[in-house]
């Protein structure tokens, strides 16, 4: 857990030094309404603590009123997530936010911006975000929408039914999973991948029918995972990245300073939403083992449950396993390109390359 705590003070950090904050104001002018579709929940502390506050409260205020923010969930919009990309380019949201799992759908390349096994910390993960923004963008603007900053939930890692000591401990179990990467980096040890959608993994797990699942420390958690799970890694097999994307056609038609003002608040939301997904990493697992003094974020958990510590044998074989299944897996799926580009830009980062 050590590396992981270096990891988050350096994201901290990184956070800090941009010091973006709202304008404190925006001269007089047209009033302007956004539409934005942010997070899956509207109980989510991604929601709660960043969106609600700068994009619905600070943005209105800071402008004088100027700019008025409509927010919502893909709950309350009765989205899936998967619809994001064509909910902006129709111009139904002027701004929306989903993970790139999501979205990679449309664009096969932002898969590679959150494999699994690839970033072992936040700062790792943030540099290979802020690395790969204009380079996604290239193909994400043929759909007539732009990413504007890429930022993690806590980190994703495994809950399970019955006890384990290691990942290799996973052979044979059903393991609930979401993407391409994590598919392959589960079949790589031994495990059965299964695709269910997170609202039925509660009762999958209750009923046995997953033996275990992965999603973020705090997610599970909020999910109440801990009342059918025993045992949580606090390994990170990855950050489950999302991103803010605007309408181009609607940003580029609006005020420069307009723009800029939106700009700089999506800039803030960042730096927040990299800040909380370090501390809800740690939060989530204090939550869920019981550890009441450090649980400030989430809910602590009714039955607490086992923390298992990552191993440097698990740590050395998620690194062997993403280089070996998980890279060429998606180089095979989203084609030559997207391993040169990997090779040129997150490789430098990572030290592992595609095609060795």
């Amino acid at each position: 857990m050590k590396r992981f705590l270096l990891g988050a003070v350096a994201a901290l950090g990184l956070a800090g030094g941009a010091a973006a904050q709202v304008p404190a104001s925006l001269p007089a002018g047209p009033k302007v309404t956004v539409v934005a579709v942010t997070q899956p929940l509207p109980t989510q502390p991604q929601y709660t603590r960043v969106d609600i506050p700068i994009l619905r409260e600070q943005v209105g205020q800071r402008s004088g009123g100027r700019i008025e923010v409509q927010l919502s969930t893909h709950a309350e919009r009765n989205l899936s997530g998967t619809e994001l990309v064509r909910l902006v380019r129709s111009g139904q949201a002027d701004i929306a936010a989903a993970t790139l799992t999501t979205l990679s759908g449309d664009v096969p390349i932002l898969d590679g911006v959150d494999l699994a096994g690839l970033a072992p910390e936040i700062g790792v993960a943030r540099r290979i975000a802020e690395a790969m923004l204009p380079v996604v963008n290239r193909d994400l603007e043929r759909f007539g929408a732009r990413l504007m900053v890429i930022y993690p939930f806590p980190a994703q890692v495994v809950f399970c039914r019955q006890p384990f000591a290691s990942l290799s401990e996973l052979r044979g179990r059903k393991v609930r999973t979401f993407g391409n990467s994590l598919v392959d980096f589960f079949t790589a040890w031994g495990a059965q991948p299964v695709s269910i959608g997170f609202p039925e993994v509660y009762s999958a797990l209750e009923r046995g029918v997953v033996d275990c699942a992965i999603t973020g420390t705090g997610s599970g958690v909020a999910a109440r995972w801990p009342e059918v799970t025993t045992h949580v890694s606090n390994l990170p097999v990855s950050w489950a990245l999302a991103g803010y994307m605007v309408n181009v056609a609607w940003w580029n038609r609006l005020d420069p300073q307009v723009r800029s003002f939106i700009e700089a608040a999506l800039r803030e939301v960042n730096d927040k939403q990299w800040e909380l997904g370090a501390a809800a990493t740690r939060d989530g697992l204090d939550c869920a083992i019981g550890n009441a003094a450090a649980c400030r974020i989430h809910t602590l958990a009714a039955r607490p449950m086992t923390e298992v510590p990552a191993t440097e044998a698990d740590r050395a074989a998620v690194r062997e396993i993403l280089e070996k299944t998980v890279l060429p897996g998606f180089v095979r799926r989203c084609g030559a390109r997207c391993g040169e580009v990997f090779n040129q830009v997150i490789a430098p980062i990572v030290g592992v390359r595609a095609g060795g």
